[in-house]
Order: structure tokens, then sequence, then C-alpha cells
């Protein structure tokens, strides 16, 4: 297993906020791994393990989750905060140049960067998310983020996680829901197994409505002539098929890779999506 270690920078406003920094060769960019919107550093242990020592392996936690600070108001719970908030990382951590990967909420950061600072993206992967977001999927997650469900066991919140994402994950057994709650959960003080993030990051993203009707377009094109990589579950109800192959239409020196049977958001770590990113990473050098 590869070691990394806890790092911390502080926010405009004052907040400590958490990354995993796993070591690699300082002569190639750092691999920047953006989560979405409810997930924390863990998602991508498995990816930062097979990279480190090669690359660096970047993981911040954005405020609210995981061991970063929570936020006094819920209403910086929205993206431009987060670039805001990885601008200092950038600056505090003196990361000048990076490859992103970004999940869900972190491939919609990835695009917002393209406008402000595509200067600083040598190439990026895109994990189930574009500039178009399907209202079916928005529905869903505002149907379960920031509900505060408390478990008493790790089987508990394995079946609970299972109730509300077997449709995603058709082939997940026991042991992959069991995986799955311990990456977005964590033990409370009082012994209770919750989910691993500040329940207020529902509020503005309710009140937004998630990103829906928002032109996100010109960030892709700010990332369009980098070697792209675009990954999508076939089971997705966030990324259509549609806009995806629109996505590779507007960026020719991109790559698509569709992973079969699985939804929002693959983990990274099914084979045809670790093939693509070692395809990736090998055009970066």
């Amino acid at each position: 297993m590869s070691e990394f270690s806890d790092c911390h920078w502080q926010s405009r406003d004052g907040l400590k906020l958490h990354y995993r920094d796993y070591p690699g060769r300082g002569d190639r960019p750092p691999l920047l791994c953006l989560p979405g919107l409810t997930r924390n550093a863990r998602d991508f242990a498995a990816l930062a393990e097979r990279h480190a020592g090669e690359w660096r392996v970047i993981c911040p936690e954005l405020r609210g989750r995981g061991d970063s600070a929570y936020a006094k108001d819920s209403a910086t719970y929205n993206p431009a905060q987060y670039v805001e908030d990885l601008a200092e990382l950038f600056e505090q951590a003196g990361i000048a140049r990076f490859v992103a990967i970004g999940t869900s909420l972190g491939g919609i950061l990835t695009m917002i960067m393209g406008l402000t600072c595509p200067e600083r993206i040598v190439g990026a992967l895109l994990n189930d998310i574009g500039p178009v977001i399907e209202p079916g999927g928005l529905k869903r997650i505002r149907g379960y983020v920031g509900q505060g469900r408390v478990f008493p066991t790790w089987m508990h919140a394995a079946r609970g996680l299972e109730e509300t994402q077997r449709a995603a994950f058709p082939d997940y057994e026991l042991a992959d829901w069991i995986a799955t709650a311990k990456r977005v959960m964590t033990v409370s003080g009082n012994g209770r197994i919750v989910f691993d993030y500040d329940m207020k990051i529902a509020e503005p993203f309710a009140q937004s409505g998630g990103g829906a009707g928002l032109d996100f377009w010109p960030g892709l094109a700010g990332l369009a002539g980098k070697p792209l990589l675009f990954v999508r579950g076939a089971l997705s109800d966030l990324l259509g098929a549609e806009t995806l192959g629109q996505m590779v239409a507007a960026c020719p020196d991109s790559e698509a890779v569709t992973i079969e049977r699985v939804g929002h958001p693959p983990t990274l770590d099914e084979p045809e999506a670790v093939a693509g990113i070692d395809r990736l990473l090998k055009r970066i050098g």
C-alpha cells in the first residue's frame, strides 16, 4: 500500500482544508483528484496506489467533506467557492500545473478551471459528467443528499446504500457495498456510522438546481487540445450518451470509455477505466 501524507491548506475565509499527498516523480505534473458532491479523498485510494511513485497524486477534500473543516456559512458550498479554495491550494502547495481527474462535481470544477486557469491543466479525465447534466440524475441526487441517515453497523450502512443505489451498480455484492460504505461514511463520536460530509451542502445545491441549465461548454472548450479522457457509466442518469458523443466531437484529441453495467459514477477501478487512464497518462508522459 502506498503511503501518503495528511496535509492541509487554508481557505481565504479561514477554513483548514485537508488533502492526501502521495509522493511521486517531480518531473511530472501531479494528478489532482477531485471528488463528487458528497465524496472525499478515499474515493481515489486505489487509483493513487496504482500510480503513486511514478506520479505524485493529490486528493483534496472540499470544504465540508472528510477531514476538511465545515463552513460556517452554508452558502459557501458552491462551485465558485470550491475553485477559489483550490486556487489557494495551488498557491500554498506550489502546484503550477496538474492533470485533473474529476468525478461528477470534480469534473464540473475541472471544466470551470478550463475557463479560469486552463494553462494549469496539462490533461484531464472527466468521470461521468459533461456540459449537459441530465435532470433525472439531479432529481435523484437531490432526493438523498443532506438526509443525514445514521446506521448502527457497517452491514446496515451497506444495506442502506444498496437500497438507494442498486440500480446504478446491479452487479455489486455485499462486499462491494461494504467497501463503498467505508469510502463515503465514517464512525461518529457516539459510535454510530454517518455520512462523511456536512449535511448543509444540500442547501445551496437545492437552491441552485445543482447546475441544471448552466452552460459548461465554454469550460470544456478550454480543455480542448489537451489529452482528455471521458468516462461514462452505461447506466448513468447524469451524463447522457448523446452528450458524450458531442463532447468527443468538440475535443478531437479526446478518448471516451463507457463502462458497461455501471451507473453514476464509475469508481475508476474498473478494468476499462484503468486501461483508459493508463493510455491518458502515457500521452501526457
